[in-house]
Protein backbone atom coordinates (compact mmCIF):
# COMPACT_ATOMS: atom_id res chain seq x y z
CA UNK A 1 0.00 0.00 0.00
CA UNK A 2 1.25 3.61 -0.63
CA UNK A 3 1.88 5.62 1.84
CA UNK A 4 -0.45 8.50 2.45
CA UNK A 5 0.32 11.66 0.78
CA UNK A 6 0.48 14.78 2.21
CA UNK A 7 -2.64 16.76 0.10
CA UNK A 8 -1.93 19.96 1.61
CA UNK A 9 -1.77 22.99 -0.87
CA UNK A 10 1.56 24.87 -1.18
CA UNK A 11 -0.67 27.82 0.26
CA UNK A 12 -1.70 25.89 3.13
CA UNK A 13 1.48 24.91 4.00
CA UNK A 14 3.24 28.16 3.32
CA UNK A 15 0.12 29.87 5.75
CA UNK A 16 0.94 27.26 8.53
CA UNK A 17 4.32 28.41 8.72
CA UNK A 18 3.56 32.34 8.87
CA UNK A 19 1.39 31.51 12.19
CA UNK A 20 4.15 29.06 13.74
CA UNK A 21 7.15 30.23 14.43
CA UNK A 22 10.36 28.99 12.28
CA UNK A 23 13.58 28.14 13.16
CA UNK A 24 15.42 28.33 9.62
CA UNK A 25 13.72 32.13 9.44
CA UNK A 26 14.94 33.14 12.35
CA UNK A 27 18.36 31.91 11.94
CA UNK A 28 18.63 33.79 8.67
CA UNK A 29 17.33 36.66 9.92
CA UNK A 30 19.37 36.91 12.95
CA UNK A 31 22.73 35.96 10.82
CA UNK A 32 22.09 38.86 8.24
CA UNK A 33 21.22 41.18 11.32
CA UNK A 34 24.33 40.14 13.79
CA UNK A 35 26.47 43.16 13.05
CA UNK A 36 23.86 46.26 13.68
CA UNK A 37 22.16 44.36 16.15
CA UNK A 38 22.94 46.42 18.72
CA UNK A 39 22.40 49.70 17.07
CA UNK A 40 18.74 48.44 16.12
CA UNK A 41 18.07 47.67 19.79
CA UNK A 42 19.01 50.81 21.29
CA UNK A 43 15.92 52.53 20.95
CA UNK A 44 14.67 50.12 23.42
CA UNK A 45 17.13 49.80 25.94
CA UNK A 46 14.55 52.07 28.33
CA UNK A 47 12.62 48.58 28.26
CA UNK A 48 15.52 46.16 28.62
CA UNK A 49 16.53 48.12 32.26
CA UNK A 50 13.13 47.82 33.28
CA UNK A 51 12.64 44.22 32.60
CA UNK A 52 15.69 43.84 34.37
CA UNK A 53 14.72 45.71 37.02
CA UNK A 54 11.24 43.80 37.57
CA UNK A 55 13.86 40.18 37.92
CA UNK A 56 14.30 41.78 41.06
CA UNK A 57 17.45 39.55 41.17
CA UNK A 58 20.00 39.92 44.13
CA UNK A 59 23.40 38.92 45.09
CA UNK A 60 24.27 35.56 44.23
CA UNK A 61 21.08 34.84 41.86
CA UNK A 62 21.14 32.27 39.28
CA UNK A 63 19.28 33.93 35.88
CA UNK A 64 18.58 32.53 32.63
CA UNK A 65 19.14 35.28 29.63
CA UNK A 66 16.62 33.16 27.01
CA UNK A 67 17.10 33.98 23.53
CA UNK A 68 20.47 36.29 24.81
CA UNK A 69 21.24 37.72 21.26
CA UNK A 70 24.16 39.37 21.78
CA UNK A 71 24.55 39.60 25.40
CA UNK A 72 22.87 43.56 25.46
CA UNK A 73 21.38 42.52 29.03
CA UNK A 74 24.93 41.01 30.19
CA UNK A 75 26.24 44.12 31.86
CA UNK A 76 22.80 44.88 33.70
CA UNK A 77 22.49 40.96 34.95
CA UNK A 78 25.65 41.17 36.18
CA UNK A 79 24.87 44.01 37.89
CA UNK A 80 22.60 42.86 39.98
CA UNK A 81 23.81 39.43 41.10
CA UNK A 82 27.65 40.19 40.89
CA UNK A 83 30.54 37.79 40.83
CA UNK A 84 28.72 35.07 42.91
CA UNK A 85 25.99 35.11 40.80
CA UNK A 86 25.55 32.82 37.62
CA UNK A 87 24.04 33.73 33.94
CA UNK A 88 23.13 31.13 31.44
CA UNK A 89 22.51 32.66 28.30
CA UNK A 90 20.51 30.70 25.86
CA UNK A 91 20.94 31.52 21.51
CA UNK A 92 20.54 29.32 18.96
CA UNK A 93 22.15 31.95 16.30
CA UNK A 94 25.32 31.69 15.78
CA UNK A 95 26.28 34.99 14.63
CA UNK A 96 24.93 36.34 17.47
CA UNK A 97 25.99 33.87 20.14
CA UNK A 98 29.74 34.62 19.14
CA UNK A 99 29.02 38.48 19.76
CA UNK A 100 27.88 37.66 22.93
CA UNK A 101 30.88 35.41 24.18
CA UNK A 102 33.16 38.14 22.82
CA UNK A 103 31.57 40.49 25.08
CA UNK A 104 31.75 38.31 27.86
CA UNK A 105 35.30 37.64 27.53
CA UNK A 106 35.78 41.47 27.29
CA UNK A 107 33.97 42.23 30.33
CA UNK A 108 35.68 39.26 32.27
CA UNK A 109 32.53 37.77 32.96
CA UNK A 110 33.69 33.96 33.99
CA UNK A 111 30.17 32.95 35.56
CA UNK A 112 28.45 33.34 31.76
CA UNK A 113 27.88 30.03 30.69
CA UNK A 114 26.32 30.05 26.93
CA UNK A 115 24.04 27.01 25.27
CA UNK A 116 24.03 27.37 21.63
CA UNK A 117 20.72 25.89 21.08
CA UNK A 118 16.92 26.70 20.02
CA UNK A 119 15.45 27.04 23.82
CA UNK A 120 13.21 23.71 23.15
CA UNK A 121 16.35 21.52 23.06
CA UNK A 122 18.73 23.81 25.20
CA UNK A 123 20.60 21.58 27.79
CA UNK A 124 19.73 24.32 30.39
CA UNK A 125 22.50 23.32 33.65
CA UNK A 126 21.13 24.45 36.64
CA UNK A 127 17.51 25.74 38.12
CA UNK A 128 18.07 29.25 38.07
CA UNK A 129 15.81 32.04 40.48
CA UNK A 130 14.49 34.36 37.36
CA UNK A 131 14.51 34.07 33.70
CA UNK A 132 14.27 37.19 31.42
CA UNK A 133 12.93 37.06 27.64
CA UNK A 134 13.89 40.09 25.94
CA UNK A 135 12.55 40.33 22.50
CA UNK A 136 11.86 36.68 22.15
CA UNK A 137 8.74 36.73 19.96
CA UNK A 138 9.27 33.53 18.07
CA UNK A 139 10.25 31.90 21.82
CA UNK A 140 7.07 33.45 23.24
CA UNK A 141 4.98 31.57 21.12
CA UNK A 142 6.39 28.25 21.20
CA UNK A 143 5.02 26.26 24.06
CA UNK A 144 7.97 23.53 24.71
CA UNK A 145 10.25 26.19 24.75
CA UNK A 146 8.74 27.84 27.63
CA UNK A 147 7.87 24.66 28.95
CA UNK A 148 11.63 23.67 28.94
CA UNK A 149 12.46 27.02 30.50
CA UNK A 150 10.44 26.57 33.50
CA UNK A 151 11.04 23.12 34.11
CA UNK A 152 14.14 24.85 35.77
CA UNK A 153 13.50 27.46 37.57
CA UNK A 154 12.49 27.16 41.42
CA UNK A 155 8.62 27.50 42.54
CA UNK A 156 8.51 31.15 43.34
CA UNK A 157 10.45 32.55 40.97
CA UNK A 158 10.60 35.44 38.60
CA UNK A 159 9.85 35.40 34.53
CA UNK A 160 9.70 38.69 33.05
CA UNK A 161 9.10 38.98 29.20
CA UNK A 162 9.23 42.39 27.31
CA UNK A 163 8.90 42.99 23.36
CA UNK A 164 6.93 44.20 20.43
CA UNK A 165 3.40 44.07 20.19
CA UNK A 166 -0.07 45.52 18.41
CA UNK A 167 -0.58 49.05 19.37
CA UNK A 168 -3.95 49.82 19.43
CA UNK A 169 -5.90 49.96 16.62
CA UNK A 170 -6.34 53.73 15.87
CA UNK A 171 -2.84 54.46 16.14
CA UNK A 172 -2.09 53.26 12.55
CA UNK A 173 1.81 54.60 12.34
CA UNK A 174 2.85 53.02 15.67
CA UNK A 175 1.35 49.79 14.03
CA UNK A 176 3.40 50.32 10.89
CA UNK A 177 6.55 50.99 13.46
CA UNK A 178 5.32 47.52 14.86
CA UNK A 179 4.96 45.86 11.58
CA UNK A 180 8.62 46.71 9.97
CA UNK A 181 10.17 45.81 13.10
CA UNK A 182 8.45 42.57 13.43
CA UNK A 183 9.01 41.43 9.75
CA UNK A 184 13.12 42.10 10.58
CA UNK A 185 12.85 40.21 13.76
CA UNK A 186 9.98 37.65 14.38
CA UNK A 187 9.42 34.29 12.04
CA UNK A 188 5.42 35.34 12.85
CA UNK A 189 3.43 37.74 13.16
CA UNK A 190 0.78 35.32 15.47
CA UNK A 191 -0.05 36.34 18.89
CA UNK A 192 1.09 39.70 18.25
CA UNK A 193 -1.63 41.49 20.25
CA UNK A 194 -0.75 39.29 23.31
CA UNK A 195 2.20 38.03 22.95
CA UNK A 196 1.95 36.88 26.87
CA UNK A 197 -0.33 34.82 26.95
CA UNK A 198 0.93 31.15 26.98
CA UNK A 199 2.65 32.98 30.19
CA UNK A 200 -1.19 33.13 31.40
CA UNK A 201 -0.76 29.01 32.31
CA UNK A 202 2.65 29.31 34.00
CA UNK A 203 2.70 32.72 36.42
CA UNK A 204 0.50 33.97 39.06
CA UNK A 205 0.16 37.21 40.00
CA UNK A 206 1.26 38.22 36.11
CA UNK A 207 1.28 41.80 35.21
CA UNK A 208 1.55 43.43 31.76
CA UNK A 209 3.13 47.10 31.49
CA UNK A 210 3.13 48.45 28.31
CA UNK A 211 5.48 50.99 26.78
CA UNK A 212 6.65 53.41 23.38
CA UNK A 213 2.79 54.31 22.81
CA UNK A 214 1.62 50.63 23.55
CA UNK A 215 3.93 49.17 20.82
CA UNK A 216 5.87 47.25 23.44
CA UNK A 217 5.12 45.17 26.74
CA UNK A 218 6.69 43.88 29.44
CA UNK A 219 4.86 40.88 31.15
CA UNK A 220 6.37 39.67 34.70
CA UNK A 221 4.94 37.70 37.40
CA UNK A 222 5.40 34.32 39.90
CA UNK A 223 5.63 30.72 38.38
CA UNK A 224 3.53 29.16 39.80
CA UNK A 225 3.88 26.05 42.51
CA UNK A 226 2.31 22.98 40.54
CA UNK A 227 1.88 22.26 36.45
CA UNK A 228 1.33 23.93 33.66
CA UNK A 229 0.88 24.19 29.96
Amino acid sequence: MDPPSDDRSPAFQRLTRWFTPNRSTALRQYRSRARIYDLELLLFEPVRHRAIELLRLKKGDRVLDVGCGTGLSLTALESYIGPDGAIVGIEQSPEMLERARARAAENGWTNVEFVSASVEEAAIPFAADAALFHFTHDIMRTPNALANVVSHLKPGTRIVAAGLKWAPIRTLPLNLFVWNAAMRSTSTLEGLARPWSNLEAILQELEVEQMLGGTVYIAHGIVKERGFF
